[in-house]
C-alpha cells in the first residue's frame, strides 16, 4: 500500500511527467513529478518499496511552489522513510532508474523469457524472468545491453558530425570517471549512465567524442562539446550533483 500526504478527493490521470533526483535526510531519490490539469492541489506519493518518489501537480504550477511543497515536507518524508529498509540490494518491489525513470522491478515467474520494460497501470515496471537468485544479474546485463545501444548508436553519430573514427566502444563499471578516449579512438563508459536521463547520456557520449578532436579540456574541447550537444552544462551539472546515487545499487 502506498504511503500518501494528499489534499485530493479522487485520484488523478497524469501526464507530461518528468523525473528528477531530490535528497531525503541525505538519501538520493528519484522523484517523478506528473503535471495534471484537473489538480488542484500537490499530491505526494511514496512508491512501494519506498525507493521512489511520486508528485502530482497542477498543470503550470511554478517551480518555486514545487520546492517550497518538497521543503515543507521534508520532516514528512524522512518520517515515512525511516519505515523502509536502506539496503541497496536488488530485489523485486524496488525501483530501478532507466533513462532518468523510474521502474518497479517486477519478476514475471517464468524460468525463461527476456528482461523488459513495460507499463503496468500507468506505472512504468521492469519484468524479468527466470530464478530469484539471478534478479541482480539478469537487470545488470539489461541495463549493459540497453547502455550500449544508446552510447554505440550516440557516439558514432557525433563522431560522423565532426568526421572522426571511432575505434572501438567498451564498457564497464568504473566509480573513478564515467568515459575515457585514448589517442587511438578506443572509447570507455561506465554501463551505469544508462540509469541517467537521455540528455546526460547524450552529454557522455558527446564528451568523448569530442576528444577525439581535442585530447585536452580546453575552450576548444568545450566548442566541440557544446555544439555536438547543446546544453551540455545542464548535463555536467546534473551527473555532478547526481552521479554518485547511480552507483548505490549493488547488482552483485
Amino acid at each position: 500500500m502506498l504511503s500518501r500526504l494528499s489534499f485530493l478527493q479522487k485520484p488523478q490521470r497524469p501526464s507530461e511527467p518528468r523525473t528528477r533526483t531530490i535528497e531525503v535526510g541525505g538519501r538520493s531519490m528519484p522523484l517523478t513529478i506528473r503535471p495534471d490539469a484537473r489538480a488542484r492541489r500537490i499530491t505526494l506519493r511514496i512508491e512501494p518499496g519506498g525507493q521512489a518518489l511520486k508528485l502530482t501537480v497542477p498543470k503550470g504550477l511554478r517551480e518555486r511552489e514545487i520546492q517550497d511543497f518538497l521543503a515543507r515536507h521534508q520532516g514528512w518524508l524522512m518520517t515515512k522513510l525511516a519505515r523502509f529498509p536502506t539496503s541497496s540490494a536488488v530485489r523485486e518491489g524496488r525501483y530501478v532508474p532507466i533513462r532518468g525513470e523510474a521502474h518497479r522491478i517486477l519478476r514475471t515467474g517464468k524460468l525463461r523469457g527476456l528482461t523488459e520494460m513495460s507499463e503496468i497501470d500507468g506505472e512504468k515496471v521492469l519484468l524479468v524472468g527466470g530464478a530469484e537468485d539471478h534478479l541482480a544479474r539478469r537487470i545488470r546485463d539489461f541495463l549493459k545491453q540497453e547502455a550500449r545501444r544508446d552510447l554505440e548508436r550516440l557516439a558514432h553519430d557525433h563522431a560522423a558530425r565532426i568526421g572522426r573514427r571511432i575505434a572501438s566502444i567498451t564498457l564497464k563499471d568504473t566509480k573513478s570517471r564515467w568515459g575515457s578516449c585514448s589517442h587511438d579512438g578506443n572509447l570507455s563508459f561506465s554501463w551505469r549512465i544508462v540509469m541517467a536521463p537521455h540528455h546526460v547520456i547524450d552529454y557522455l557520449a558527446a564528451h568523448e567524442v569530442a576528444h577525439l578532436a581535442e585530447m585536452n579540456h580546453s575552450e576548444r574541447f568545450w566548442a566541440v562539446c557544446e555544439t555536438l550537444c547543446p546544453g551540455a552544462d545542464e548535463a555536467r551539472r546534473w551527473l555532478k550533483r547526481n552521479g554518485a546515487m547511480l552507483h548505490v545499487m549493488d547488482f552483485g
